[in-house]
């Protein structure tokens, strides 16, 4: 599987996503996001970090670069897309996932492992292969306005279609998000984003590989 990680402007954690994507058996390059063309990847990774025009709110102006009009369009065509922590955001502003992403609930930046419980969500192999291989993810956090919300009526709709990708475990819920949400999926289930960062958990060194597993979960949609 050939990934593309958008790089952004001020982004920093898309040598991260590179190497995790190598990490689980495939290739990876970065493509700038001014670029239109994506040069015929099986998927894309729109990484943490930050990206320009953050200031206004998080991936407000991002989710504008020609290179999204060609993420969404390879996931209207059933490709996979991941977006992590940053790329969360993009991809909720962009409206390939619903909800958004608020301020952290104290009002103050976050650094910490966090455990993730997998929701099930629609009925495909890799996803009930993903699912039953392992429910809790240990996987670190870093961010300052990662409080997943959508309107209750919105949040019933996801909870009934699937859309709920990711929870966090019991006492992991640093930032506030409404109903324990820590990742979501689009209806078909190949656009996830999460706000944890699973690029960061794919070597025994950093204490967990369980990362590993959100890419993996994604690849059979390729």
């Amino acid at each position: 599987m050939i990934w593309g990680v958008l790089q952004f402007p001020g982004s920093c954690d898309e040598r991260d996503a590179l190497n995790a994507c190598e990490v689980v058996g495939g290739e990876a390059r970065l493509i700038w996001h001014d670029e239109r063309d994506l040069g015929g990847v099986d998927g894309i990774v729109v990484p943490g970090g930050f990206s320009y025009g953050d200031y206004l709110r998080a991936g407000a102006i991002a989710r504008f670069s020609p290179a999204m009009e060609a993420v969404a369009e390879l996931a209207a065509a059933g490709g996979p897309v991941l977006g992590i922590c940053n790329g969360f955001q993009v991809l909720c502003e962009a409206g390939l996932l619903p909800g958004a992403l608020l301020r952290n609930q104290e009002l103050r930046f976050i650094c910490k492992q966090a455990d993730l419980l997998v929701v099930d969500g629609p009925k495909s192999a890799d996803i009930e292969r993903f699912s039953a291989h392992q429910q809790v993810l240990s996987i670190p956090m870093k961010h300052g306005e990662g409080r997943y919300y959508a309107p209750d009526a919105m949040l019933d709709e996801m909870e009934a279609k699937g859309q709920v990708a990711y929870r966090y475990a019991d006492g992991h819920n640093a930032n506030g998000s409404v109903r324990d949400i820590a990742g979501v999926r689009n209806e078909r289930g190949n656009v996830v984003g999460l706000m944890p960062h699973p690029e960061h958990a794919v070597d025994p060194l950093t204490g967990s590989i369980d990362g590993r597993k959100v890419f993996e979960a994604l690849e059979g949609f390729a």
